[in-house]
């Protein structure tokens, strides 16, 4: 029962984070805000959503280590898992886009990531920080994307739909906000129930069940993307979303309370965490495409993650 009840508060999250993310895009175009910032801050901030919402719950519920598992395990998904399966099944071309800055941004932000936790516990003053890099990465986002404005002029923003009315933005808007803390809190509470009938600790129901749980909606996107030969853009998604994971959410989550940082984390995880990104370099700087084989080898990788992670 446990398990479905989880389940069922994951269902919840994903669907309200969507339809939230597609009110708020909506309502942000109707309004004239250009499609290149509604693409940079809202669909990049609402596609985070559901695990902002997890990690503040989880605080909350007094379960920190499903807040901090669930951010360090949706990045360590979103390389080997979000980009594996799908290249795994169509192969995903690296060479469209330069994602370089982007990256050095993603791996300055591991690294002050890590070697503050090393310091301690994440509190609001290390929150701030992040938020305060969050803003500086939007901003030169921003500036970057405004030169190109009339290369981009014609951007199309993921879930806009010219057709929407108004009351279907305000409906989808009002769904979203009210189940988005319903989901978690279902998803949470069952979550660390599944973890104390396994003799499983919070840290790891947050890297694994939870984590896998709340990157479903970018696996599921990058994998339609590649079986249409459209996933060119996944590896800057990839880059964005881990960025996003580990200053918007641990930097809004310490609002409500510090994230302390269990010994397992520095053992294991972290230094998964970091490998990751090293991984990415290759597809980064040297354009080359993630085919089959890398693929096979990114999935299996977090497979062997997963195995090692739960032992």
């Amino acid at each position: 029962m446990v398990w479905l009840q989880a389940l069922l508060g994951l269902i919840v999250l994903l669907v309200a984070g969507d339809l939230l993310v597609r009110g708020a895009v909506n309502f942000s175009l109707k309004i004239k805000i250009p499609a290149f910032i509604v693409s940079l801050t809202v669909v990049a901030l609402g596609t985070s959503a559901p695990e902002l919402l997890v990690a503040i719950r989880a605080i909350l519920d007094n379960s920190p280590g499903i807040a901090l598992g669930n951010v360090v395990g949706s990045n360590i998904a979103n390389v080997f898992l979000v980009l594996g399966i799908p290249a795994l099944i169509a192969g995903i071309n690296t060479r469209e886009f330069n994602t370089r800055k982007n990256y050095v941004f993603m791996m300055i932000a591991t690294v002050i990531f890590l070697s503050l936790a090393f310091i301690g516990n994440f509190s609001l003053l290390q929150g701030i920080l992040f938020l305060i890099l969050l803003a500086l990465f939007l901003l030169i986002t921003a500036r970057d994307m405004f030169k190109m404005q009339d290369k981009i002029s014609n951007l199309e923003v993921e879930n806009a739909d010219p057709n929407l009315v108004l009351w279907k933005i305000i409906l989808f808007l009002s769904l979203g906000f009210i189940g988005l803390p319903i989901g978690a809190d279902i998803l949470v509470k069952n979550a660390s129930l599944i973890a104390k009938s396994y003799g499983l600790s919070d840290e790891v129901i947050g890297l694994t069940l939870v984590a896998l749980g709340t990157s479903l909606p970018e696996l599921a996107t990058t994998l339609m993307a590649a079986l249409r030969k459209q996933a060119e853009v996944a590896l800057g998604n990839v880059i964005g979303s881990n960025i996003f994971n580990l200053f918007a959410i641990v930097g809004i989550t310490t609002m409500f309370g510090d994230i302390p940082i269990a010994t397992s984390f520095f053992n294991f995880d972290f230094w998964i965490l970091f490998g990751a990104g090293i991984v990415l370099f290759p597809f980064v700087y040297m354009r080359v495409n993630i085919n089959r084989l890398w693929g096979a080898f990114l999935t299996l990788t977090y497979a062997a993650y997963l195995y090692l992670t739960v032992q």
